[in-house]
């Protein structure tokens, strides 16, 4: 293995995709068989500025540098060679946020990342607007609210684009974006698998009214799909990127895609009726649509595959803080009898006393909001247990609802989808902390949304390893292969993960307490307005 990945990286057949995330950027080299072979991280934060949080872009570019230079690094000591050149190449990053350039390429405000709260009256315009649902993180709600604020800055934009847009049209020269990441700009029409012209039309009226000289296609970037060529690696590019001026130009470069993209590739949930649940802190799902929603939700994002197929997705900010401070008060209360905890083991232990509990966790109501959660309407959260003098509390019950809560508001979203617009689901696979004890958090989730789930091992590789995966689909596709068919027969083959499928009363039990939810909401509201 050793000697066959050497000559692979000595003969530029390796591919490389970095994933700018928002806590870590990472690089991952893969080899022929499409398995990573080395990588490199670099941890970031962003910071608080004049109330916008952003990052630099020295930020950016040092942390881009330094996750190549630990790859290069990882493959010396494994391998004794070093990296002169690639076979293929790909960035990706969150998505979303605000990157705006004048005529001479320079910033024209910092950037604005996705997490900024401040584009709610051009997220509320928009969505009216466009009969579109347009969260405040889309770059095109940053770029309207600007337009709203009578930013002196708006009049001299020349292009505007994303992280990973950025990172690519500055190694590549195109100003070019994967249409996945695209989605997270503006809307995509399904057909032609770039911007709405309808809307784009509409937003141009509204350009022209406040007296701007530009239109957006003029200054937005060209949309491409998976596979198409995105440009190759300049002689600047490859001095950016690598300081040491080892790695040869000329790389071909994939599209830049965003992180929802690259989740979904690294997880194979990119084909139709597929779905993918990425469950820790927060926790969201994404489901491949065959055909568009009837109508506009609040609740759920519409975006796009790197092929340009809709998906919807539902995102929620609470998952699994509740239900790990409750695990930490159990390992408090074994500390104070002299027992020492192996968390691991105290984690498996309680999960899998849940699935002992009764189906509808005995009448038990929990609500895991640590913080607002948009889906059921909070601005704020306060973490609530509650019961009926005669529901039943055991430990098992105990646990499985706060299991159950841990996707309530999951629940609510997707039933949008599964049960008022039809929406047809063959499988989910699901990747994060929840599905670390084998077989208890999939078995909850299987029952939260009635349809199979499967949990893979390589879900653990991340977005990082997603991009690389599409660098090489680029480059070693066959003719008129589709990139679900790549993924399926030279990524996955052989690797479906286990699954499991849903228990009829399970369905039945999740059903019965999300009723309980629903109907305790205002509780959880009162709990809210009075525990200041």
């Amino acid at each position: 293995m050793g000697f066959d990945t050497k000559s692979v990286i000595e003969n530029g057949k390796a591919v490389l995709g970095i994933e700018f995330g928002s806590t870590r950027i990472k690089a991952v080299l893969i080899g022929e068989n499409n398995e990573p072979i080395a990588s490199g991280a670099h941890d970031w934060e962003n910071r608080l500025e004049n109330n916008i949080w952003t990052y630099t872009l020295e930020d950016i570019w040092t942390g881009l540098q330094d996750s190549y230079k630990k790859m290069t690094e990882d493959v010396k000591e494994k391998y004794g060679v070093e990296v002169k050149k690639l076979a293929a190449l790909g960035f990706s990053a969150m998505m979303h946020g605000y990157m705006a350039f004048n005529e001479s390429d320079e910033l024209l405000v910092p950037f604005r990342i996705w997490r900024n709260t401040m584009t709610q009256q051009a997220s509320d315009e928009l969505t009216e607007l466009f009969q579109f649902n347009i969260p405040q993180r889309w770059s095109i709600a940053h770029l309207y609210q600007a337009m709203l604020n009578k930013e002196e800055h708006v009049s001299k934009i020349k292009f505007q684009t994303t992280l990973a847009g950025y990172i690519h049209w500055k190694l590549t020269g195109k100003k070019v974006l994967g249409v996945g990441e695209a989605s997270g700009m503006f809307p995509i029409d399904m057909n032609t698998k770039t911007y709405n012209a309808t809307m784009v039309e509409k937003f141009n009226e509204k350009v022209a009214e406040k007296g701007y000289s530009w239109k957006l296609e003029e200054i937005f970037p060209e949309v491409l799909s998976a596979g198409d060529a995105a440009g190759v690696l300049t002689e600047e590019g490859a001095k950016l990127l690598d300081t040491t001026g080892t790695l040869e130009a000329g790389v071909p470069v994939c599209p830049p895609e965003g992180d929802a993209g690259t989740g979904m590739t690294a997880t194979n949930s990119i084909a139709k009726r597929t779905g993918n649940v990425s469950a820790g802190t927060s926790v969201f799902a994404m489901v491949v649509l065959e055909k568009e929603l009837s109508k506009v939700y609040k609740e759920i994002d519409m975006v796009t595959t790197p092929t340009g197929s809709p998906v919807a997705m539902v995102h929620c900010n609470n998952c699994t803080s509740d239900l790990n401070a409750w695990v930490g008060l159990f390992k408090e209360f074994a500390e104070a009898f002299g027992i020492e905890v192996d968390m691991n083991k105290l984690f498996g232990t309680l999960y899998n006393k849940a699935l002992e509990g009764e189906k509808d966790c005995g009448g038990l109501l929990a609500y895991n909001y640590f913080s607002g959660e948009h889906i059921t309407g909070f601005e704020a959260g306060r973490p609530l247990f509650a019961r009926t003098p005669d529901s039943k509390l055991s430990l098992a019950n105990f646990m499985r609802v706060h299991l159950y809560t841990a996707l309530g508001a999951l629940k609510t979203g997707l039933d949008i989808l599964l049960k008022e617009e039809n929406v047809k689901l063959d499988k989910i696979l699901g990747h994060g902390g929840l599905f670390k004890t084998k077989g208890v958090g999939q078995k909850i989730m299987a029952g939260a949304v009635g349809v199979p789930v499967s949990v893979m091992e390589t879900a653990g590789e991340g977005g990082a390893w997603g991009i690389a995966l599409l660098a090489s689909y680029m480059v070693n596709k066959a003719e008129n292969e589709t990139l679900d068919d790549y993924l399926n027969n030279k990524v996955f083959a052989g690797n479906a993960g286990s699954e499991m499928e849903p228990d009829a009363e399970d369905v039945k039990g999740f059903d019965a307490f999300i009723e309980r939810y629903k109907k305790g909401l205002p509780i959880e509201r009162a709990a809210v307005e009075n525990l200041q």
